[in-house]
Parts: structure tokens; sequence; C-alpha cells
């Protein structure tokens, strides 16, 4: 026999052809493409194979045809107990990596058969043969055991991934089983997570759902494995308590390259992101895939860049020498292709936000709800005194024990949706022991259910200037200014108000220069209906020493006017003379046009109220006071029918029902609608202040809070009187008209 191999760059089939016997030829072509393509003999180049069946003319050559067809010869004759009691299938372990920090998370546990004849053979070759003979459960345990007893001398919270086979969860003792593995073993569930693929799923998601649940009571996190593969059916992720999504390795493999792929993984992260899952992105090779993963938000990466499976017997070399090596978070980590398909995905705005705070001259971060950072700036990291890595995923009371007691409240407050400006604590420093004073500002985070999802938060070290501060004797009087004003002046003012400082984002906004703005040139920007305003009330200011509180508009370079609010406080010297003002400008035109919005909406609701033809009162809770009345409730209820502010007083009044009964104050429509009831359409006899009586038809409803409780009540009122007569009048008529007729018969 005879192998020609040629490699070829481009995606190519692999093509076996035997002159032989066709079944024959049929079986060792397929083992020959199974061989090569799970050791992955000329990776990454695709394999084209040749091959031709002869005689062997010279020794040595027959032993290719024994290498190449024993894998399938294995399987006709196992002697599994053999197998098991001599150690052949073993656990290989692959890294997990933290795309983050670069940090050891764990590892998953592989299958391996360690044969005598073959040498090591893959899972591919055998776990299909294990499933159908009903082993795959004792080839589980075995695998357990080993990695269970081999992890558990590393105490140092390494997790173990393992994949359970579909037909594994059709056994209900699945659970007890790896527990039982575990004890033995003296492994803590709590650092093992339980692979699941979406096949598995599929026949009967009910004891699927059993058993995970069973796991998760076990300390078990479970993960839902080659997403996106298989039915990728969402209500998979939706029935089972899952904690990590993999994504397959076909996707990552291809994503630097196809934008297709991109698009998926990009989904698939965000998917997992948004249901607040782990992501785990497999196949991971090269640092460009793993500056995509990261720079999409995945968690963490399995794949040849950061290992390849290993047996038990190399994990302490391994563990010994590895360092961390966090991805870089940079546009260079990924193709100008990769780039340009990201548009409007997270990492365009992540590359905004990470220039902000590479270049912001203060320390940066971002805090999860779980107080756990996930992201900062070099300079933040500086002043806590470990590295950027070090900060990732840990608990801010990690970092910064201070946190943890009064000094943490206004972060915790912060996490409540409250902004919370100027917090200054002491702090020492975890390296050097210097103490330090820190000027901290919390603002609460968003989303667009405006849920609040994490604090972001800057920091100012002012130790040097309350060192300087102390030497000068100002420090009471410089630490009053610097907890009540804001350390980033947007704008300072002299004593006589000339602007002397102004901030490059009101630059931005108008147009303006920092020469066209000093003195008075800011006032060139304003609106001319608001210049005339604003100016006197700024010279009271400085008269009086008031704080400026101003709202003007201010021209755009674009055209257009913005509705802007300006507040600033004068400072005082020792002798109480002002030295100068600061304040601060903010946009408040959104708001100005949410006010007009909503006075426009209630000068067109107040005009359908009063000219609706029918009369409509509202009333406050408890007492009834009322509150507002339309022109026809006034026609047809006069003043002196309601003597006073109360709906109750009805002692001048009186009406009765269509039956003749006489009503109580209780049981008038506003009354009930008080009491939380709604009244149908009555008719009733009113009579009123001056003798004069009418009939109404009266409905009446209660006005609800959002916490459900009567808040008031509405009445409609409308005039009947006329039709009700004119009822009367003709049933008068008739009865006339019906004695005439039985007085002539």
């Amino acid at each position: 026999m005879s192998l020609h191999l040629t490699a070829e760059p481009a995606n190519a089939r692999a093509t076996v052809s035997f002159v032989a016997c066709r079944r024959v030829a049929r079986e060792l072509a397929w083992h020959l493409q199974r061989l090569v393509s799970t050791y992955g003999l000329v990776k990454p180049r695709i394999l084209k194979v040749n091959c031709a069946c002869g005689l062997c003319n010279f020794r040595g050559h027959g032993s290719i045809v024994k290498k190449l067809t024993i894998v399938p010869m294995l399987f006709r004759d196992i002697n599994l107990d053999a197998a098991f009691s001599a150690g052949q299938f073993i656990p290989y372990f692959q890294p997990l990596v933290g795309l983050r920090s670069g940090s050891l998370e764990g590892f998953e546990v592989l299958a391996r058969w360690n044969h005598p004849h073959a040498g090591l053979v893959m899972p591919n070759e055998f776990i299909g043969r294990a499933e159908r003979e009903g082993w795959i459960g004792e080839l589980m345990r075995e695998l357990l055991r080993a990695a269970f007893l081999r992890m558990s001398e590393h105490q140092d919270g390494l997790t173990l991934a393992v994949n359970v086979s579909p037909v594994q969860l059709r056994d209900l003792s699945l659970a007890k089983q790896i527990r039982a593995t575990a004890d033995q073993a003296g492994f803590s569930l709590d650092r093992l997570m339980v692979e699941i693929t979406e096949s598995a799923l599929t026949e009967n998601l009910e004891q699927a759902l059993h058993i995970a649940r069973e796991l998760k009571s076990m300390g078990c996190r479970l993960a839902l494995d080659d997403f996106g593969t298989g039915y990728s059916s969402l209500l998979h992720l939706q029935s089972l308590p899952f904690d990590e999504l993999k994504v397959d390795r076909s996707f990552v493999g291809s994503m630097t390259e196809r934008r297709g792929s991109r698009k998926i993984v990009g989904a698939v992260l965000g998917l997992g992101q948004n249901l607040g899952l782990t992501t785990v992105a497999e196949g991971v090779e090269s640092e460009e895939q793993a500056g995509l993963l990261r720079w999409m938000g995945c968690d963490v990466g399995q794949g040849w860049l950061y290992g390849r499976p290993m047996p038990p017997e190399q994990l302490d070399d391994f563990l010994g020498s590895y360092t961390p090596r966090p991805v870089v978070l940079t546009p260079r980590s990924c193709t100008a292709t990769s780039l340009e398909d990201l548009s409007g995905l997270p990492s365009e705005r992540l590359a905004q936000l990470q220039a902000v705070y590479d270049g912001a001259p203060v320390g940066l971060g971002f805090v999860n709800t779980q107080m756990r950072y996930v992201n900062l700036n070099h300079r933040l990291a500086d002043m806590n005194g470990f590295a950027v890595e070090e900060h990732i995923g840990r608990h801010v009371t990690e970092i910064i024990p201070e946190l943890a007691g009064p000094s943490g409240d206004a972060l915790r407050r912060a996490l409540t949706g409250e902004v919370m400006s100027d917090v200054e604590i002491n702090l020492r420093n975890r390296r050097t022991g210097h103490p330090r004073t820190v000027l901290l500002s919390y603002q609460p985070v968003r989303d667009e259910a405006n849920e609040v999802i994490g604090v972001s938060l800057s920091a100012i070290d002012i130790s040097e200037r309350k060192r300087a501060e102390e030497a000068l004797r100002e420090s009471e009087d410089h630490y009053r200014h610097t907890v009540e004003l804001n350390p980033q002046i947007p704008w300072l003012m002299d004593a006589e108000g000339r602007n002397i400082e102004v901030s490059p984002r009101w630059q931005a906004t108008t147009g303006l220069t920092r020469e066209q703005t000093s003195g008075n040139g800011w006032m060139d920007a304003l609106h001319p209906d608001d210049r005339g305003r604003i100016t006197p009330m700024i010279e009271n200011s400085l008269r009086s020493f008031e704080p400026i509180d101003v709202e003007y508009r201010v021209r755009l370079p674009e055209g257009g006017w913005k509705w802007m609010r300006s507040r600033g406080s004068p400072r005082f010297n020792s002798a109480g003379k002002v030295i100068c003002w600061y304040g601060s400008v903010e946009d408040i035109d959104q708001r100005k046009r949410t006010e007009e919005e909503l006075r426009a909406s209630e000068a067109r609701l107040k005009a359908v109220f009063n000219s609706v033809p029918v009369g409509i009162i509202l009333a406050d809770a408890p007492e009834g006071t009322l509150r507002m009345t339309n022109p026809e409730a006034k026609r047809l209820i006069s003043d002196p029918v309601l003597p006073g502010p109360s709906s109750r007083n009805f002692s001048r009044w009186w009406a009765l029902k269509e039956d003749g009964e006489m009503l109580t104050c209780d049981e008038y429509p506003l009354a009930r609608a008080l009491r939380g009831e709604a009244t149908h359409y009555e008719e009733m006899l009113c009579q009123f202040a001056d003798g004069s009586k009418r009939w109404l038809g009266l409905s009446g409803a209660p006005i609800r809070g959002e916490d459900g409780e009567v808040a008031g009540g509405v009445i409609v009122v409308q005039d009947t009187d006329a039709a009700k007569r004119e009822l009367k009048r003709l049933l008068g008529v008739a009865e006339t008209v019906v004695g005439e007729l039985r007085a002539r018969t």
C-alpha cells in the first residue's frame, strides 16, 4: 500500500479511492479520513488523500495498513474489565482562561483511551459505542474519579468542567453517582461545571430539568455546550438553570475571516450577557481570535492558544509555570475587516469608553451590582496599589477594605440609584503602606429599562493637595470647598462677574473660543429673549452673594438652541470678602422640552374637559374635597348645591331615586366612588337650594394611585330632565288614550 499526501491552502475535499473490494475500500477510506482529521496531522492546512491498495513487495509496508485499520478492529473484541482495571481510560485536562485577566479559571475534563496497541485513542472513536452498549456511566465515573483525585490536591478554587452524554440524562441516578464519586475523592462540587449539549435536551426536557435541579442543589453549576450548532432553542435556556453558555468552536474558528461567524458569536455572547450567564468560547487558537472575543465581552477562552489537553502527570508543571497573560483590549487585536463589521456593536462603544478611561486625568472604574470591578483605568489601579488585572472580578472590599464600613455607604446608596458626589475617604496603599486621601464620586449606570446595572466611579488622589493645605494652614477651609464644590470646575468668574476660565464643553456647545467667552463675551451665545432676563439676576447675586441659579438657551454651532442651567457660589477669603465665583453648567434641554410637551398636553386635555357636553366633577379622597369641575357641571349643579369644599356636605339638597326612595349621603355616586366603588348610570330627581327640581343621570368611578389605593373620585352628570319630563308627558297621554278606548268598549 502507498500513501500520498498533498496539502492545499484552500478548502479541499478529502478524496479516497481504492482499487479493491467496494465494502473494504469504503470502510478503510472512512477510517483513514477520521484518523487524519482527528489527529490534525497537517493542520491548519486541508489534507487531500489519494490511496491505492496493492501487494507488499518488501518488508515494512504492511505495518501501514495495520496501523490504519487497528481502531475499527478494536471494537470487534473489547475486554472492558481489563481496560478499566488497567486504568486505560484517563482524563485529559484542557485549560480554561479568563479573557479579562488572563488568569487560569480551571480545566475541562476530556476522555482519552490509552490503548496498549493503538496508543492514544480519541473519544470520538469509542464514546459512541460506550453509549450504545451501556458502559458510558462506568466510563464517566472512572474519569471523574481520576480527575477529582487529581484536582483535590489543588485547593486553589480551580474548577472542573465535564461533559454529560445525552444517554446519561435518561438516568435519574446521575446526580447521586457524581456526588458519591466526589465524596470519595474529597472534591467539592461547587468547583464542578456540568456541560450539557442541546441535543441531550430534545428527548425528555422534564427529566433533564429534574436532573439539572438535583445537580444544582448539590452545588454544581450547569453549562449549555455547543450553543448554536443544534436546535438552539431559547426554551432550553429558559427552562434549565444554566450558569454558563459555550460558543461552539466552529464559529470561533472562522470568526476572523467570516462576517457571518462574527455576527453569530456576537449574538450568542450578547444573549449570554443579557441572561447573566458566564460566556465561554471554545477553539481559541490565535491572539487575533482572543482579542476579538475579549472585544465582544466574552468571559472565558478555551483552545490551543492557552494549552492543548494534557495528561494528569503534566498538570503540576503546567500550574507551576503558568503566567496570566490578559488580552489587551485594543482595536489592534482585531483585523480591519473585523472592526468594520462590528459597527454599532458593543465594541465601538467599548473603544470610546476605553479611550476616555485611558486618557482621563483621574481614576475611573465601573462596578457591577455585586460590587465587583468590571473595568478600570491604570490611574485608579495605581491609586489602589494593585494591577488592573488583579481588580477584575474582585469585590471592592477585597481591594479597599475600608469600603466594608461606613466609607462604603455612598457606593451602596449609588447602587440604589442615588448620585453621590465628592465623597472623601482616607485610605492606605496596600503595596506601599502610605496613607492617602481620595475624593470619590459615584454615578449610577442604568440600562434601557432604567434599572441600575452598576456604578461608574471617579477618583482623584488629593493627598498632595491636603499636605500642601496643612502646610499653609488652610486645610479646614479648603476641605469645605473640595467637598461642597466639584473639583473639575466648568467656569470661574471674578468678584465683579467677569468670566476668567471656561470649560471646553462650553466651547464645544456654543462654538465660542476661550477668548470670545472671556469677560462678558459668553452672553453672546445666549438667546436674545433670555439675555435681558439673565443679566439682572446675575447682578443681584453679585450684590447679595446669593448663589447663582439661572436657566437660558444657548446657540448651537449647527443652528438651533439648547436649554442650559448654570449654577455657582461665591468663595470668601478670611476677611469675608468674595474673591471669586465657582460654578458649573448642565444640559437641561430634554427636561425643558418635556415640560413644554406636558404643558401643551395639559392644555389639550383641559380643552377637551371643558368642551364635553356632560358635566364632570373630580374630588380628592378621603374627604371628597372638590378638585375640578367643568362648565357643564357648574351649570347643572350650581354653587348652592355644593355649599362647601367637601362633596360629603349634602345637607342643603336632596335627591330621589326613580322608585321614589330618598338617597342618603353615603349613597350618592361620588361618595361611593370615594369608597372604591364604580357605579353604573343612574337617574335621580334632584331638588336644589332654590326649590327647583331636575332629573339628572349620574355615574361614578374611583381614581386609584400607583399603589392601588383610592386617591379620589369622578362623577359624570347628564341633564335628562327634558327627556324625562317628555317621557312622563307621553306616558300620560298614552294613559288617557287607553282610558278613552276602554270607556268606548
